[in-house]
Protein backbone atom coordinates (compact mmCIF):
# COMPACT_ATOMS: atom_id res chain seq x y z
CA UNK A 1 0.00 0.00 0.00
CA UNK A 2 2.72 2.54 1.02
CA UNK A 3 4.79 1.89 -2.42
CA UNK A 4 1.41 2.37 -4.23
CA UNK A 5 0.58 5.55 -2.48
CA UNK A 6 4.45 6.83 -3.36
CA UNK A 7 3.83 5.97 -6.56
CA UNK A 8 0.86 7.77 -6.90
CA UNK A 9 2.61 10.78 -4.96
CA UNK A 10 5.50 10.72 -7.89
CA UNK A 11 3.20 11.13 -10.71
CA UNK A 12 1.28 13.90 -9.74
CA UNK A 13 3.83 15.82 -8.47
CA UNK A 14 6.09 15.01 -11.78
CA UNK A 15 3.54 16.69 -13.71
CA UNK A 16 5.19 20.01 -13.05
CA UNK A 17 8.34 18.77 -14.42
CA UNK A 18 7.08 17.57 -17.72
CA UNK A 19 5.42 21.17 -18.06
CA UNK A 20 2.05 20.18 -16.99
CA UNK A 21 -0.35 21.73 -14.56
CA UNK A 22 0.96 23.01 -11.23
CA UNK A 23 -2.25 22.92 -9.30
CA UNK A 24 -1.81 19.49 -8.22
CA UNK A 25 1.51 20.86 -5.82
CA UNK A 26 0.73 24.13 -5.01
CA UNK A 27 -1.28 25.93 -2.64
CA UNK A 28 1.61 27.22 -0.47
CA UNK A 29 -0.24 29.61 1.73
CA UNK A 30 0.43 30.44 5.78
CA UNK A 31 -3.56 30.69 6.38
CA UNK A 32 -3.42 33.95 7.82
CA UNK A 33 -4.60 35.51 4.66
CA UNK A 34 -7.96 36.38 5.74
CA UNK A 35 -7.19 36.48 9.86
CA UNK A 36 -7.26 40.63 9.63
CA UNK A 37 -10.93 40.79 9.84
CA UNK A 38 -11.40 37.97 12.05
CA UNK A 39 -9.26 38.49 14.94
CA UNK A 40 -10.06 42.19 15.01
CA UNK A 41 -12.88 40.61 16.25
CA UNK A 42 -11.14 37.99 18.68
CA UNK A 43 -10.75 39.13 22.30
CA UNK A 44 -7.57 38.90 24.47
CA UNK A 45 -8.71 35.34 26.43
CA UNK A 46 -9.16 36.36 30.44
CA UNK A 47 -7.23 33.63 31.34
CA UNK A 48 -4.04 35.96 29.92
CA UNK A 49 -4.63 37.95 33.11
CA UNK A 50 -4.05 34.96 35.81
CA UNK A 51 -0.83 34.49 37.97
CA UNK A 52 1.00 32.20 35.15
CA UNK A 53 -0.89 32.10 31.61
CA UNK A 54 -1.03 28.60 30.21
CA UNK A 55 0.31 28.40 26.23
CA UNK A 56 -1.18 24.91 24.55
CA UNK A 57 1.63 23.67 22.54
CA UNK A 58 0.97 21.32 20.18
CA UNK A 59 3.61 19.84 18.02
CA UNK A 60 3.99 16.52 15.77
CA UNK A 61 6.17 14.41 17.46
CA UNK A 62 9.20 14.42 19.74
CA UNK A 63 11.86 11.79 17.79
CA UNK A 64 12.47 14.39 15.02
CA UNK A 65 15.80 16.28 17.19
CA UNK A 66 13.76 19.48 15.05
CA UNK A 67 11.03 19.29 17.46
CA UNK A 68 13.20 18.59 20.61
CA UNK A 69 14.62 21.72 20.18
CA UNK A 70 11.71 23.57 19.58
CA UNK A 71 10.08 22.33 22.27
CA UNK A 72 12.92 23.59 24.96
CA UNK A 73 12.34 27.04 23.28
CA UNK A 74 8.87 27.20 24.31
CA UNK A 75 9.16 25.82 27.59
CA UNK A 76 12.38 28.15 28.72
CA UNK A 77 11.09 31.31 27.05
CA UNK A 78 7.68 30.79 28.77
CA UNK A 79 8.99 30.61 31.71
CA UNK A 80 10.99 33.50 31.33
CA UNK A 81 8.15 35.89 30.83
CA UNK A 82 6.14 34.00 34.03
CA UNK A 83 3.83 31.53 31.77
CA UNK A 84 3.52 28.07 31.43
CA UNK A 85 4.44 25.84 28.29
CA UNK A 86 2.26 22.78 28.15
CA UNK A 87 3.81 20.70 25.18
CA UNK A 88 1.22 17.76 23.80
CA UNK A 89 2.48 15.57 21.18
CA UNK A 90 0.04 14.31 18.69
CA UNK A 91 2.78 11.64 17.73
CA UNK A 92 2.55 11.92 14.03
CA UNK A 93 -0.99 11.54 13.81
CA UNK A 94 -3.95 14.19 12.71
CA UNK A 95 -6.67 12.82 14.46
CA UNK A 96 -5.12 12.65 17.41
CA UNK A 97 -3.69 16.23 17.28
CA UNK A 98 -7.18 17.17 16.97
CA UNK A 99 -8.05 15.33 20.26
CA UNK A 100 -5.53 17.18 21.62
CA UNK A 101 -6.68 20.30 20.91
CA UNK A 102 -10.19 19.34 21.76
CA UNK A 103 -8.61 18.74 25.42
CA UNK A 104 -6.63 21.19 25.47
CA UNK A 105 -9.59 23.61 25.09
CA UNK A 106 -10.54 22.55 28.59
CA UNK A 107 -7.70 23.89 30.37
CA UNK A 108 -8.79 27.58 28.87
CA UNK A 109 -5.16 28.76 27.88
CA UNK A 110 -4.08 32.04 26.70
CA UNK A 111 -2.93 30.78 23.36
CA UNK A 112 -2.00 27.88 21.36
CA UNK A 113 0.82 27.65 19.64
CA UNK A 114 0.27 25.03 16.08
CA UNK A 115 2.90 23.22 14.90
CA UNK A 116 0.95 21.29 12.24
CA UNK A 117 0.96 17.37 11.85
CA UNK A 118 -0.13 17.96 8.23
CA UNK A 119 -1.17 21.04 6.48
CA UNK A 120 -4.83 20.52 5.63
CA UNK A 121 -6.18 18.58 8.68
CA UNK A 122 -4.76 20.97 10.66
CA UNK A 123 -7.37 23.76 9.95
CA UNK A 124 -10.13 21.84 12.02
CA UNK A 125 -7.74 21.61 14.86
CA UNK A 126 -7.50 25.23 14.23
CA UNK A 127 -11.04 25.69 13.96
CA UNK A 128 -11.62 23.81 17.21
CA UNK A 129 -9.71 26.98 18.77
CA UNK A 130 -11.73 29.66 17.17
CA UNK A 131 -14.40 28.21 18.54
CA UNK A 132 -13.01 28.58 22.29
CA UNK A 133 -11.67 32.16 20.93
CA UNK A 134 -8.52 31.40 22.02
CA UNK A 135 -5.68 32.94 19.77
CA UNK A 136 -3.73 30.72 17.37
CA UNK A 137 0.10 31.17 16.58
CA UNK A 138 1.54 28.60 13.84
CA UNK A 139 4.63 27.40 13.68
CA UNK A 140 7.05 26.07 11.14
CA UNK A 141 3.97 24.02 8.55
CA UNK A 142 1.41 26.51 6.94
CA UNK A 143 -2.06 25.33 7.36
CA UNK A 144 -3.43 25.01 4.17
CA UNK A 145 -5.27 28.17 3.09
CA UNK A 146 -8.02 26.25 1.16
CA UNK A 147 -9.19 23.93 3.99
CA UNK A 148 -9.19 27.35 6.49
CA UNK A 149 -11.07 28.97 4.22
CA UNK A 150 -13.65 25.62 4.02
CA UNK A 151 -13.61 25.40 8.05
CA UNK A 152 -13.80 29.46 8.17
CA UNK A 153 -10.79 29.26 10.19
CA UNK A 154 -8.09 31.40 11.05
CA UNK A 155 -4.99 32.03 12.61
CA UNK A 156 -3.26 35.13 13.92
CA UNK A 157 0.47 34.48 12.90
CA UNK A 158 2.47 32.23 11.37
CA UNK A 159 6.42 31.49 12.13
CA UNK A 160 9.26 29.70 10.65
CA UNK A 161 11.53 29.69 7.82
CA UNK A 162 11.62 31.12 4.41
CA UNK A 163 11.27 27.93 2.74
CA UNK A 164 10.96 29.07 -0.36
CA UNK A 165 14.38 31.17 -0.48
CA UNK A 166 16.40 28.18 1.30
CA UNK A 167 15.25 25.78 -1.44
CA UNK A 168 16.81 28.60 -4.35
CA UNK A 169 19.88 28.38 -1.45
CA UNK A 170 20.35 24.45 -1.89
CA UNK A 171 20.13 25.18 -5.48
CA UNK A 172 22.33 27.96 -5.68
CA UNK A 173 24.84 26.13 -4.13
CA UNK A 174 24.90 22.87 -6.18
CA UNK A 175 24.69 24.40 -9.61
CA UNK A 176 27.92 26.15 -8.01
CA UNK A 177 29.69 23.25 -6.75
CA UNK A 178 28.75 20.71 -9.96
CA UNK A 179 29.60 23.54 -11.85
CA UNK A 180 28.51 25.91 -14.70
CA UNK A 181 28.32 23.35 -17.82
CA UNK A 182 27.32 20.57 -15.95
CA UNK A 183 24.04 18.69 -16.73
CA UNK A 184 22.21 17.67 -13.58
CA UNK A 185 20.07 15.20 -13.00
CA UNK A 186 17.65 15.61 -9.78
CA UNK A 187 15.67 13.90 -7.32
CA UNK A 188 13.71 15.15 -5.09
CA UNK A 189 13.17 13.65 -1.81
CA UNK A 190 10.27 15.34 -0.43
CA UNK A 191 6.35 15.25 1.02
CA UNK A 192 3.62 16.80 -0.45
CA UNK A 193 1.49 16.66 2.24
CA UNK A 194 3.32 19.40 4.25
CA UNK A 195 3.34 23.17 2.84
CA UNK A 196 6.55 24.35 3.99
CA UNK A 197 8.23 20.82 1.75
CA UNK A 198 6.10 21.58 -1.22
CA UNK A 199 7.59 25.80 -1.17
CA UNK A 200 11.15 24.65 -0.72
CA UNK A 201 10.76 22.51 -3.67
CA UNK A 202 9.26 25.43 -5.44
CA UNK A 203 12.46 27.65 -4.63
CA UNK A 204 14.35 25.11 -5.35
CA UNK A 205 12.81 24.40 -8.91
CA UNK A 206 12.66 27.86 -9.78
CA UNK A 207 16.48 28.51 -9.33
CA UNK A 208 17.74 25.66 -11.20
CA UNK A 209 14.59 26.25 -13.94
CA UNK A 210 17.44 29.61 -14.79
CA UNK A 211 20.09 26.63 -15.67
CA UNK A 212 18.92 24.52 -19.33
CA UNK A 213 21.78 21.68 -18.21
CA UNK A 214 19.54 21.29 -15.29
CA UNK A 215 16.25 19.40 -14.36
CA UNK A 216 14.55 17.30 -12.01
CA UNK A 217 14.14 13.94 -13.11
CA UNK A 218 12.62 11.96 -10.24
CA UNK A 219 10.36 12.49 -7.48
CA UNK A 220 9.73 10.37 -4.36
CA UNK A 221 7.94 10.69 -1.17
CA UNK A 222 10.20 10.62 1.82
CA UNK A 223 7.32 11.29 4.48
CA UNK A 224 10.11 13.60 6.72
CA UNK A 225 11.21 10.13 7.91
CA UNK A 226 14.55 8.41 8.14
CA UNK A 227 13.76 5.12 7.21
CA UNK A 228 10.93 5.50 4.67
CA UNK A 229 13.46 8.34 3.01
CA UNK A 230 16.12 5.58 2.55
CA UNK A 231 13.60 3.09 1.28
CA UNK A 232 12.20 5.27 -1.97
CA UNK A 233 15.86 6.72 -2.28
CA UNK A 234 17.42 3.28 -3.40
CA UNK A 235 14.26 2.77 -5.45
CA UNK A 236 14.57 6.44 -7.09
CA UNK A 237 18.71 5.04 -7.98
CA UNK A 238 17.65 2.35 -9.35
CA UNK A 239 15.04 3.19 -11.70
CA UNK A 240 16.98 6.51 -12.13
CA UNK A 241 20.31 5.60 -13.22
CA UNK A 242 21.50 8.83 -14.43
CA UNK A 243 20.41 11.36 -11.16
CA UNK A 244 23.72 12.38 -10.51
CA UNK A 245 22.52 15.30 -7.36
CA UNK A 246 19.48 15.07 -5.26
CA UNK A 247 17.14 17.88 -3.12
CA UNK A 248 15.87 16.79 0.36
CA UNK A 249 13.25 18.85 1.55
CA UNK A 250 13.96 18.15 5.28
CA UNK A 251 16.62 16.98 7.81
CA UNK A 252 15.52 13.06 7.84
CA UNK A 253 14.93 12.96 4.26
CA UNK A 254 17.94 14.22 3.74
CA UNK A 255 19.39 11.86 5.99
CA UNK A 256 17.60 8.59 4.56
CA UNK A 257 19.01 9.92 1.05
CA UNK A 258 22.06 10.15 2.14
CA UNK A 259 22.22 6.83 3.59
CA UNK A 260 20.66 5.41 0.62
CA UNK A 261 23.40 6.81 -1.83
CA UNK A 262 26.58 5.72 0.61
CA UNK A 263 24.87 2.18 0.10
CA UNK A 264 24.52 2.20 -3.76
CA UNK A 265 28.34 3.84 -4.32
CA UNK A 266 26.82 6.21 -6.78
CA UNK A 267 28.58 9.46 -7.60
CA UNK A 268 25.41 11.63 -6.73
CA UNK A 269 25.63 14.85 -4.44
CA UNK A 270 23.19 15.16 -1.41
CA UNK A 271 22.16 18.64 -1.23
CA UNK A 272 18.77 19.94 1.25
CA UNK A 273 17.57 21.06 3.90
CA UNK A 274 20.26 20.03 6.91
CA UNK A 275 20.15 16.47 9.13
CA UNK A 276 20.62 16.65 12.73
CA UNK A 277 24.20 15.82 14.06
CA UNK A 278 26.01 15.25 10.56
CA UNK A 279 29.06 16.71 9.22
CA UNK A 280 29.20 18.06 5.29
CA UNK A 281 31.94 15.95 3.69
CA UNK A 282 31.80 13.36 0.81
CA UNK A 283 28.61 13.12 -1.37
CA UNK A 284 26.95 15.83 1.25
CA UNK A 285 27.64 18.79 -0.06
CA UNK A 286 25.93 21.32 1.25
CA UNK A 287 22.59 21.94 2.95
CA UNK A 288 20.45 24.86 4.98
CA UNK A 289 19.52 25.03 8.57
CA UNK A 290 16.30 26.24 10.85
CA UNK A 291 16.77 27.53 14.18
CA UNK A 292 13.60 25.25 15.95
CA UNK A 293 14.13 26.64 19.09
CA UNK A 294 14.36 30.42 18.13
CA UNK A 295 11.35 30.10 16.51
CA UNK A 296 9.75 28.94 19.63
CA UNK A 297 11.25 31.54 21.95
CA UNK A 298 10.34 33.68 19.04
CA UNK A 299 6.79 32.65 18.75
CA UNK A 300 6.39 33.14 22.76
CA UNK A 301 7.61 37.07 22.67
CA UNK A 302 4.83 37.67 19.77
CA UNK A 303 2.15 36.19 21.98
CA UNK A 304 3.64 38.30 24.82
CA UNK A 305 3.25 41.32 22.58
CA UNK A 306 -0.43 40.11 21.68
CA UNK A 307 -1.70 39.82 24.99
CA UNK A 308 -0.39 43.40 25.70
CA UNK A 309 -2.46 44.68 23.24
CA UNK A 310 0.58 45.20 20.52
CA UNK A 311 0.01 45.33 16.65
CA UNK A 312 1.83 41.41 15.33
CA UNK A 313 2.69 40.73 11.74
CA UNK A 314 0.40 38.05 9.90
CA UNK A 315 3.99 36.33 8.83
CA UNK A 316 6.93 36.26 10.02
CA UNK A 317 9.57 34.39 7.64
CA UNK A 318 13.07 34.08 9.12
CA UNK A 319 16.26 33.17 7.10
CA UNK A 320 18.07 30.14 7.07
CA UNK A 321 21.73 29.30 7.49
CA UNK A 322 23.90 27.91 4.93
CA UNK A 323 26.51 24.97 5.43
CA UNK A 324 28.97 23.52 2.73
CA UNK A 325 31.32 20.74 2.86
CA UNK A 326 34.03 20.79 5.59
CA UNK A 327 31.20 22.39 7.92
CA UNK A 328 28.79 21.14 10.56
CA UNK A 329 25.27 22.93 11.82
CA UNK A 330 25.61 23.58 15.18
CA UNK A 331 23.30 22.16 17.57
CA UNK A 332 19.79 22.94 17.26
CA UNK A 333 20.13 23.86 13.58
CA UNK A 334 18.58 21.53 11.47
CA UNK A 335 16.16 20.76 8.57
Amino acid sequence: MKRQKMMKVAAICLAPVLGLSLTACSGVNSGVADAKKDSAALQIPASCKSGTPLISVLLPNQTNPYYVAMKHGFEDEAKAHGMKAEVLIAEDDDAKQLSQAEAAVQNKPCAVALNPVKSEPAAATVRTFNDAKIPVFTVNIMVDSKAMKAQGAFVQQYLGADNEAGGAQSAAQMMKDMGKDAKLNIGLVTEPDEAAAMARDEGFKAKIASDKNSKVAARVDGNVKITDALDVTTDMLQGNPNLNAIFASSGPNLQGALEAVNASGKDVKVYGFCAADIALSGKYMGCVAQEPEDYGRRVVREIVKYVKGQKVKPNILRPLKEFVSGQKPGQGQVG
